[in-house]
């Protein structure tokens, strides 16, 4: 027994819940990042204006829902140490499940949200940004790249996503 609480206590099972609400909201939050890109592409392809839920999710600032995903391992740590020795470190599911959270964590914050925020950058300079000011066959390749980045981030934001959801089987099943 750890700091005298163990893995039946009600505050092992309020960290529990606060482990696994964490986890959900940032796997929601990297899926709808992936989403909300394709969507986006779909919208610049078509050549509509952007749809209002789009231009509100893509309003510049921080995604601070999808960092927290930093706070799961933190609450997890804290979950094996109440866990008065029930669980460890050297269980498969808990360092399989911490490796590949770091891939995911590593991915969001070198991939996903840099593309998020120059998509930002898009959508506040009014669709496709100097896409408009630029000449017939300057335009093409530059809404080719800015639809090129939608694709890329809704792939990653959609595989990140995946991993996480295969994450959470592994906490479930504990194999």
């Amino acid at each position: 027994m750890v700091a005298g609480v163990d893995a039946n206590a009600p505050g092992y099972d309020l960290v529990l819940l606060a482990h696994v609400l964490t986890a959900v909201v940032g796997l929601v939050a990297v899926g709808i990042a992936g989403g909300c890109a394709l969507a986006l592409r779909r919208a610049l392809v078509t050549g509509g204006p952007v749809p209002g839920a789009l231009a509100r999710y893509y309003r510049p600032g921080t995604n601070w829902a999808g960092r927290t995903l930093f706070l799961v391992p933190v609450l997890g740590i804290a979950l094996l140490a109440m866990s008065g020795g029930q669980w460890s470190f050297a269980d498969a599911w808990v360092s399989m499940g911490m490796a590949v959270w770091a891939v995911v964590a590593i991915a969001a914050e070198s991939v996903l949200w840099p593309a998020e925020r120059r998509l930002q950058e898009v959508v506040a300079a009014g669709g496709t940004g100097e896409v408009q000011a630029l000449g017939p066959v300057d335009r093409v390749g530059a809404l080719h790249e800015v639809t090129g980045l939608c694709l890329r981030t809704g792939a990653i934001g959609l595989a990140l996503a995946v991993a996480l959801v295969v994450v959470a089987v592994m906490m479930v099943a504990k194999p």
